[in-house]
């Protein structure tokens, strides 16, 4: 069976001001699978997942969704796609409730009963802090807040910066449940990730970017059973990150 390739990045390069960012980035993201942008810092990995969201412009190259040239459309359009984007920073709105945070991210000001459903299974916290404000929650709750907001619409492709930076080791195990879940149910997801052993325990395919280019793509267990490649492509090896 051929896989459906949902998200292609055909030699894209990104300036920001006099910066030239990315440099010709080649990315496949196929249909239902969980695929990890891997590579050290300043490699250009947040930089293409703004990119692909229209946050910054493609100065030359395509990207194409669903068949779809998206290379100049607006961010607000590019979302109606049905393409969600977890940013880093979280982007929750903390003087807001967690129920306010989620009817925000709505597309109706309603909630469709079975996603947030779903919300719940995957975080039961979220409902117990229902009416507080998110300000208030704690580190790994606001992270679960911030992929919630992703999943209280049904998506086609969900794109996640980072969501473990600064998270204790028993948080991020259950946001590797939430993650397996959501493998479970065949959503896409582009993950870029500097836990390795998240992004080992995740991914089914595997990019790895230097100096703003895709330097390595392929299976993660490729990746994670060969340490040699490990070293040459991010200096380190993934069984020292478990």
């Amino acid at each position: 069976m051929v896989e459906k390739v949902l998200l292609r990045l055909e030699g894209v390069q990104t300036h920001i001001g006099r910066y030239h960012i990315l440099h010709g980035v080649d990315l496949v993201v196929p249909e239902g699978e969980l695929t990890v942008l891997l590579g050290r810092n300043g490699a250009g990995k947040t930089t293409t997942l703004r990119t692909i969201m229209g946050l910054w412009r493609a100065s030359a190259g395509r990207i194409v969704f669903d068949g779809a040239d998206i290379t100049r459309m607006a961010t607000p359009d590019i979302a109606r796609l049905g393409i969600a984007y977890v940013p880093e920073a979280m982007g929750i709105f903390t003087g807001l409730s967690v129920r306010e945070n989620l009817v925000l991210a709505t597309a109706t000001g309603r909630f469709d009963a079975a996603l947030l459903d779903g919300v719940f299974a995957l975080f039961p916290v979220l409902k117990v802090k229902w009416n507080d404000a998110a300000g208030g929650l704690s580190g790994g709750q606001k992270q679960m807040l911030a992929i919630s907001r992703a999943m209280v619409e049904r998506r086609r492709l969900m794109i996640v910066d980072e969501p473990t930076k600064g998270l204790a080791p028993a948080v991020i195990e259950h946001l590797i449940g939430g993650f397996r879940t959501l493998k479970e149910s065949r959503t896409t997801v582009l993950l870029v990730e500097q836990n390795f052993h998240m992004a080992r325990s995740l991914g089914d395919g595997v990019a790895v970017m230097d100096d703003g280019r895709v330097v390595h793509a392929g299976g993660m267990v490729e990746l994670a059973g060969d340490e040699a490649l490990q070293g040459r492509l991010l200096g380190l090896s993934l069984a020292a990150h478990q």
